[in-house]
């Protein structure tokens, strides 16, 4: 029974409970920038689509509805600029971290093989990896990796946990080094639509795939854009040589997006209104942490984009866990995201509007 739990690492967030129970017992309560887990309420328009879908007694599809499908590609393209994006080229999931721990064994990937991913990264890449029994390498710049034996390429723009985009031409450099050595690339892009200093670009753009979705696919959430963290919903996009094949395995593996959640997820991309509408109150409370964390004598790197902001003050993050907790904050340590993250914190945009306005006086 422990052979496959024996293979995964400690599990990061145990780590964090005894500064979570320093910042819980601060008289103006804790104030939790450790997870980024939405606070903000479902937008009406989701919440009254999931209730109109909830008559619905039959199995749904791994697939989705004709009307899912339609939706995804519709949003595909217009956000993303692919062109000529069909029902083959997308595949809901039940979540972006279900796909990402599962996703190496779904490919059939196994000892000998390589799945790799940035230095910094968010950690259910090496957790898949494991759960194939794949070897996981990291990269600081992929086209200089060893392509003998690297089957899966991790790619993650904007950056959890650094916030980083890639340009358009770091992205064609890369998936046409990964064409050229017969790598596949998944392209990790849940937090797209919250670029600040910089706008982030898909894989799926015609100026990074040059119009073919060939050794490509792309991976999209709507747990921050709409908030829909617990209704478990994403989705992919790209090669549709390679949906098709996870499509049959997920067929026989039963997994399947809620009928009602798939309704909700049409509504959701049929209206960007609300997305704007999260994007102001996301901004707003990166601007107050941010200046706050700056004034207290942090420096931040990256953070361009995402929902997080990359801080450090050049000491251990679990100093500067322990600093924050002593002021009711709870922050993630940046060695949660491999080594280099060592001397930094990840901070949460993910708290209401109250709780960051504690953080900001008690950092002042």
């Amino acid at each position: 029974m422990s052979a496959v739990s024996d293979r995964l690492p400690t599990f990061p967030w145990d780590k964090l409970e005894p500064y979570k129970a320093t910042a819980a017992a601060h008289p103006g309560g804790i104030v939790d920038l450790s997870v980024g887990t939405p606070v903000d309420p479902v937008p009406e328009l989701i919440q009254k689509a999931l209730v109109a879908a909830a008559d619905s007694p039959g199995y749904p599809t791994v697939w989705g509805t004709p009307e899912l499908r339609d939706a995804l590609t519709g949003w595909v393209e217009r956000r993303l600029g692919a062109r000529e994006v069909t029902h083959r080229h997308v595949l809901p999931i039940v979540g972006s971290k279900e796909l990402v721990a599962w996703l190496p064994t779904q490919l059939g990937l196994g000892p000998g093989d390589k799945v790799a991913y940035p230095r910094l990264a968010y950690p259910t890449y090496e957790v898949g990896a494991r759960l194939a029994r794949a070897e996981h390498v990291v990269y600081d710049d992929p086209t200089e990796l060893d392509p003998a034996g690297l089957k899966l390429l991790w790619l993650n723009s904007p950056s959890n946990p650094t916030g980083k985009v890639l340009s358009a031409a770091e992205l064609a450099r890369t998936v046409a080094w990964a064409r050229e050595h017969g790598v596949l690339v998944f392209s990790d892009e849940c937090y797209i639509e919250l670029g600040w200093e910089a706008d982030p670009v898909s894989v799926l753009h015609p100026d990074v795939c040059g119009g073919s979705y060939e050794g490509i696919v792309s991976v999209h959430s709507l747990s921050k854009r709409s908030n829909l963290a617990g209704y478990r919903a994403a989705f992919l996009a790209g090669d549709p040589a390679v949906l098709g094949e996870l499509l049959a395995i997920r067929k026989h593996g039963g997994m399947m997006t809620s009928a009602p959640t798939q309704a909700a997820v049409v509504a959701a991309l049929s209206d960007d209104t609300h997305v704007h509408e999260q994007r102001e109150r996301y901004a707003a409370r990166r601007s107050a942490l941010r200046e706050a964390l700056l004034d207290h004598g942090f420096r931040m790197e990256h953070s361009e984009a995402s929902l997080y902001l990359w801080a450090t003050r050049d000491e251990s993050c679990w100093s500067t866990v322990a600093h924050l907790a002593d002021l009711g904050i709870l922050v993630a340590p940046g060695d949660f995201y491999g080594e280099a993250g060592e001397r930094f914190v990840r901070v949460a945009l993910t708290a209401s509007d109250e709780r960051v306005a504690a953080a900001v006086e008690r950092l002042r």
